[in-house]
């Protein structure tokens, strides 16, 4: 065996186990893997602790049948869009103070991807 040999075969093992970066779509799939628990996205799709987040842009806030809202959430006035649910998504409680969502997605990249992903996801 060549030195030459060895330094390839190294490489080949090397990019057999590289993994390339998740797509957006992928990322934003991921992270909603933490909001499963408690959401849903499929169309007709029921409400668990939150509510289902099917067809929510466009949607006033607080309005999806059958869910028991936060009066805070009801009277928000918010229509959900990308910036609407990516200002929510970071701070919950700083854009509704008295919802009832605790929880928060702090890191930028993983927010935009978790929004760009319900906006495809909830829209079928």
């Amino acid at each position: 065996m060549t030195p030459l040999h060895g330094f390839a075969t190294a490489a080949a093992a090397l990019a057999i186990t590289f993994v390339a970066p998740a797509s957006a779509q992928d990322a934003g799939a991921q992270a909603f893997g933490m909001c499963r628990a408690c959401h849903t996205i499929d169309k007709g799709g029921r409400n668990g602790v939150g509510p289902s987040l099917s067809g929510i842009f466009g949607r006033k806030a607080g309005t999806v049948a059958g869910f028991t809202y936060s009066a805070a959430m009801k009277n928000s006035g918010i229509v959900w869009d990308e910036k609407s649910l990516a200002e929510f998504l970071a701070s919950p409680t700083k854009k509704v103070p008295g919802t009832k969502m605790p929880i928060s997605v702090s890191d930028p990249a993983k927010r935009s991807a978790l929004v760009a992903y319900l906006k495809t996801a909830t829209a079928k």
